[in-house]
């Protein structure tokens, strides 16, 4: 099972990914085969205009099968798309074109061709239209799944965020002690499984130094008692710390996971330690989703300037498990 197919939906057109992409396939080898799905005008442009020289192996869907895949060429399931990179960008169409990619992606999961999955970046404000507050959200819906949280991993830290993509003026009303149940269990439950132990988990409280001049303060009220059920339970975790010192050498080295009440709470302090050096987990998927961890980088399109470390880091993790 471990080399079983590795998906990778390409993202949004208009992106640095597929760079980033022939960077990574450069770099080495890896043992799973590789099953591009995006338009074959824009992969045949992008590889002349990088000077990527390998040949293409046409994936013909209706009769997908593993042996059809070779390591030495580029496995391509083609979505057309009829913006291609000359021509005036029109957002239907591209929105079209990553939805068709994706639904592509997610049939082969559904029929188990695999249960390993990558995606490119995506404009998110144009692709989502504020039907889902990020691609994570997009991606459980489409599998019908209600718990899941977002994890960006490193192998020597990872993050997670209780609440995701939303206004910061409504993290406090969306926080609870299930969805903290929700999120920390199934932190622990992927290292059980992915690294052979229970993780070491801090979590941070919501207001500055854990406290509030409110009536109500989260973080004794809803953290706090969160923690301690987790506790009793067997979770190795503590907390809540406040998260001004958290990310100090000397506390974060005496964890795996630390797990915030928001976003940049706890993605910024990461990206700072580790910039490209880190990876895009779902958890609760029945199947793996990775993604970079960086967003499209329009401004550095065709410049060859981008890092494919995060995509290598995403590679190899699926190639090992």
């Amino acid at each position: 099972m471990k080399n079983k197919v590795i998906i990778i939906v390409s993202g949004e057109p208009h992106s640095v990914f597929l760079e980033i992409f022939f960077k990574s396939l450069k770099y080495k080898s890896y043992k799973s085969p590789i099953l591009l799905i995006t338009s074959k005008k824009l992969l045949k442009f992008q590889m002349k205009k990088f000077k990527f020289n390998k040949k293409i192996n046409l994936i013909d869907l209706k009769n997908f099968s593993e042996n059809d895949l070779d390591k030495k060429s580029i496995n391509l399931i083609n979505v057309e798309y009829s913006n291609n990179s000359k021509s005036k960008k029109n957002i239907n169409d591209t929105n079209s074109f990553i939805k068709n990619c994706f639904d592509v992606g997610f049939d082969l999961v559904k029929k188990n061709k695999s249960y390993k999955f990558i995606n490119g970046p995506i404009v998110k404000n144009k692709f989502l239209k504020k039907k889902f507050p990020g691609m994570t959200e997009y991606i459980a819906n489409n599998f019908n799944i209600k718990k899941f949280a977002m994890m960006i991993y490193n192998k020597d830290l990872s993050v997670c965020p209780i609440t995701t993509h939303i206004p910061l003026k409504n993290v406090s009303k969306i926080i609870t002690k299930k969805k903290i149940y929700e999120k920390v269990n199934l932190v622990d439950q992927f290292f059980k499984k992915y690294k052979g132990k229970r993780a070491k988990i801090a979590i941070l409280g919501l207001n500055p130094h854990c406290e509030s001049i409110d009536n109500l303060n989260e973080d004794e009220k809803i953290i706090k008692p969160a923690v301690k059920q987790l506790s009793k339970k067997g979770v190795k975790i503590s907390g809540p710390y406040s998260a001004d010192t958290m990310f100090l050498k000397k506390n974060r080295n005496k964890f795996d996971v630390i797990i915030g009440m928001y976003h940049d709470q706890v993605l910024t302090p990461i990206k700072t330690l580790y910039e490209y050096d880190a990876i895009n987990i779902t958890l609760g998927l029945p199947f793996i989703r990775i993604s970079p961890d960086h967003g499209p980088n329009i401004k550095m399109i065709g410049k060859n300037k981008s890092s494919p470390l995060s995509l290598i880091r995403a590679l190899n993790f699926l190639d090992k498990n």
